[in-house]
């Protein structure tokens, strides 16, 4: 069932996220497996002999989600599987467990949550900045599960004549993530190994802030999924993709895609260009086109860069050090002979189609004096056209100019008085 409210000019993730909202019933997929959407969906597997739940959702969701498959079974929940860290798979934990429940998850999920605990206030003030359209509910608590059984690469359990083998997918969003598969069924789970919309190509770096997502891990996990030959496929959002080939072409593609840009990136720089013309000139080819609604070409090629060379780029020494080019962004204003001729220049360049050129020269006028109307005015003009031009296709990419967009009307308003 596809919400009524979702809004087709905007990122598909932006219009998923709340899919689940509201009063429904749980959605079976066949198999004695059933789904209850939310901002990240969660699974029941039904058995014999009790259940097993895949992932809990968020947890200003869970009473609703405990509603919805309590109206299916009256087993109990026997296991917990949790396919990653985040706190759309977490959340609702707390109201699913239970002194008989065996909650399990991969052996690096305390080490991430922890990193999560000790930099929750920089990362929420960061995702406040892009989630806050979407995500209409603050979250007030952040409970943490505490894992029973962990594993490193494998783990596997049978229950109610049901066989579930567990997987190491280190390369999706998180390095706990995991996959988990049904055999006799040809079933795998994959969370969002892959991001939240199944067949774009992977976010190795996230806007929001997260640490980076290391493309061979990430390119490994793929392979092991394709190597299991599932014949349905279910990720944390959406339907389910149906049909062993449709899912091993998806796959293939998705891994060829990273493939290829991580091996134009390390000829690039073993070549000695710059991230900044690698950014600028990698592409994909016809053959490999797919989606950027999550990650972006560039900003993979950015993260490879980082990952493997860091982030010392050997183009001056003022990168080693504490002063920023903007310390000197006033220096030269003046010697350009003040902002007028400066904001001359930032409007020829926008004339010109050059609005990120006019931005830095706009934001250099900002560094001077904050409130110059003008430059502020541009500034915003600027940032309108870059959005036009990104289209609605990545949503980090879209809400960040959203966010810029705003900031900078309030400030023109409160300039122009």
């Amino acid at each position: 069932m596809t919400n009524p409210e979702r809004d087709a000019g905007q990122p598909l993730n932006a219009q998923i996220i709340n899919d689940g909202a509201g009063r429904q019933d749980a959605v079976s997929l066949g198999d004695g497996i059933y789904m209850s959407k939310d901002v990240s969906n969660l699974y029941l597997v039904t058995t014999g002999e009790g259940n097993v739940l895949i992932n809990t959702g968020i947890i200003y969701s869970a009473a609703e989600n405990k509603r919805r498959f309590d109206a299916i079974s009256n087993k109990p929940v026997r296991k917990i599987i949790l396919t990653q860290s985040h706190e759309d798979h977490i959340g609702g934990w707390p109201t699913f467990n239970g002194p008989e429940v065996d909650t399990i998850g991969q052996a690096n999920l305390p080490f991430v949550r922890k990193q999560y605990r000790d930099l929750g206030p920089a990362m929420a003030r960061r995702s406040r900045r892009l989630w806050s359209r979407d995500q209409k509910q603050e979250l007030t608590e952040r409970p943490e599960p505490v894992l029973t059984t962990m594993f490193h690469d494998s783990h596997a359990f049978e229950l109610g004549g049901r066989r579930f083998e567990l997987y190491s997918v280190k390369g999706g969003e998180t390095v706990d993530s995991l996959a988990v598969w049904l055999p006799r069924e040809r079933i795998v789970f994959t969370g969002n190994m892959t991001g939240p919309i199944f067949g774009h190509v992977p976010n190795l770096y996230t806007v929001r802030g997260e640490r980076y997502r290391y493309v061979q891990w990430y390119l490994d996990s793929v392979q092991r999924v394709i190597d299991l030959a599932p014949e349905t496929l279910i990720t944390g959002h959406g339907e389910p993709v149906r049909g062993g080939e449709v899912i091993r072409a998806m796959l293939t593609r998705m891994r060829d895609a990273t493939q290829y840009l991580r091996d134009r990136t390390f000829e690039g720089m073993n070549e000695g260009l710059t991230l900044w013309e690698l950014m600028e000139t990698i592409t994909l080819p016809a053959e490999l086109a797919i989606p950027q609604g999550h990650g972006k070409v560039p900003w993979i090629v950015r993260a490879i860069w980082e990952e493997h060379l860091g982030w010392f780029r050997y183009e001056s020494s003022t990168e080693l050090y504490s002063v920023p080019p903007q310390a000197v962004f006033s220096d030269l204003v003046d010697l350009a002979g003040g902002s007028a001729p400066v904001l001359d220049r930032a409007r020829q360049l926008l004339a010109a189609g050059k609005p990120l050129h006019a931005l830095h020269l706009a934001e250099a006028i900002s560094a001077k004096a904050s409130d110059n109307l003008a430059a502020l005015e541009i500034q915003l003009t600027a940032q309108k056209h870059i959005l036009d031009r990104a289209g609605c296709e990545n949503f980090s990419e879209v809400r960040w100019l959203e966010s810029e967009i705003r900031r900078l009307e309030e400030a023109v308003a409160g300039a122009g008085q």
